[in-house]
């Protein structure tokens, strides 16, 4: 039977959430009605950088089975799919399609396909023509994502990356600039532009800093974010913009993953201590109340008691307004899961709680020196309490505010206390005429 409602549950990264309500506007585009309870058909949108986020994905697909036996069409999609094809329905008779991340645009057809019976499975990596292939944005969310470019060249030895969403690919600068303008004319008051490697995109000679300057044109638009970058494409063009375009917003993530050079050479990371703490100055120069946000993995391969103390001692150099921190986790097909000196689990324990509490020292220092600051917050959602509300600031911090706003509505706001992980914040009254 042709399934009516859909679910779809993403995991993972930012990208995965963009490809999640593109799939969405797919299926309603089919006229199928979103569905959060018993739908008859669920799209699981996977991710595969650690060994985690992959089980889960498999538990889920078990958990859906319902008290009578039955169950609905299951898709599993996503980087999990890409990276296990065929073995994925080997490995849960549940699953009725796998459609990769560069796929997703042909699921009407397998949806028809298994709803006839078929288990059909779509791995290629096509360049880009699912952007082509998706329905015109239409609605938007007050803070929007928009993937721009996608793939990786790098070929760090941890990172699944370029075996699951392919070869580096920049999308067309028209194309980026159509769904932008698309996606503020649906609501969006925020655009956050995504890609593996963000700061990587070029088009025609022009590079992000020109798309940036060129979607900051858009009226209506109050804000400009990009994630996730790499200190190698980190220009000093797309650094002035941070100081010159005022819809650019004051944070930067810039992941540079250890504090140690040996480990940054096995990890095939093109940059050092050096470059990269240099690439921060400069980045503080242009815009010196930047928030600087950064990535780590702990017990890679080899990693020495020592070089763990230097990613500790790079934690404190930065001063990270926030940081994502994780244990190494050996993917398959990746050369680092061959490499001699595995760090035993216990070891990475203790070295990420050690790492985390650091981190924490630092976010609550950063969060400390706005305490008084004046500030817009573009409000998400409700809070745990009557009457609050939730939002960002400029520095991405989430910042809870009583006031009878609504999401999507900007508010001045002073920042009055502050935790590890977020702000509280006082609307500011507006003087009388």
């Amino acid at each position: 039977m042709t399934p009516k409602t859909f679910k779809i549950k993403s995991f993972g990264c930012q990208m995965n959430v963009y490809d999640g309500e593109r799939i969405a506007e797919l299926l309603a585009e089919q006229g199928m009605t979103a569905s959060a309870d018993d739908a008859d058909l669920v799209v699981l949108n996977t991710c595969h950088i650690r060994e985690k986020a992959a089980e889960k994905a498999y538990s889920d697909v078990g958990r859906l089975r319902r008290d009578d036996g039955s169950k609905p069409l299951i898709a599993l999609a996503g980087c999990v799919a890409q990276a296990e094809g065929k073995e994925a329905k080997a490995r849960s008779a549940m699953i009725d399609m796998v459609v990769g991340p560069q796929a997703y645009h042909r699921l009407p057809e397998m949806i028809a396909e298994a709803a006839r019976g078929g288990r059909p499975v779509d791995t290629d990596l096509p360049a880009l023509s699912k952007f082509d292939s998706l329905p015109k944005r239409r609605r938007a969310n007050p803070s929007s994502f928009l993937t721009v470019q996608e793939g990786c060249d790098k070929f760090c030895t941890y990172c699944v990356v370029p075996y699951t969403r392919g070869a580096e690919i920049s999308r067309p600068w028209a194309d980026v600039v159509a769904e932008a303008q698309a996606l503020v004319d649906g609501g969006a008051l925020e655009i956050v532009l995504l890609g593996q490697n963000v700061n990587a995109w070029a088009h025609d000679g022009r590079g992000l800093q020109e798309l940036i300057r060129e979607i900051a044109r858009i009226d209506g638009l109050e804000r400009i974010r990009y994630t996730t970058s790499h200190p190698a494409d980190m220009s000093d063009a797309l650094i002035a913009a941070h100081g010159e375009v005022e819809k650019l917003m004051p944070y930067l993530h810039l992941p540079v993953q250890s504090g140690s050079d040996r480990v940054l050479k096995a990890m095939n990371r093109s940059h050092t201590t050096d470059t990269y703490l240099r690439t921060i100055e400069k980045v503080r120069a242009a815009r010196p109340d930047i928030a600087i946000s950064g990535d780590f993995i702990v017990g890679f391969p080899g990693e020495t008691e020592e070089e763990f103390e230097a990613t500790l001692q790079i934690v404190d150099a930065v001063r990270y307004a926030s940081a994502y921190s994780f244990k190494y986790s050996a993917r398959p097909g990746t050369p680092a899961a061959q490499m001699e000196g595995q760090i035993p689990i216990e070891v990475m324990d203790e070295r990420l709680q050690r790492l985390q509490a650091r981190i924490t020292d630092n976010q609550l220092a950063f969060n400390r020196s706005t305490v008084g600051l004046g500030t817009r917050v573009l409000i998400e959602r409700p809070g745990r309490r009557a009457g609050q509300m939730i939002g960002r600031s400029p520095w991405l911090q989430s910042v809870h505010v009583h006031t009878d706003a609504k999401p999507g509505d900007i508010l001045d706001v002073t920042l009055v206390e502050a935790g590890p992980n977020s702000m509280a914040g006082a609307v500011r009254q507006r003087e009388a005429a």
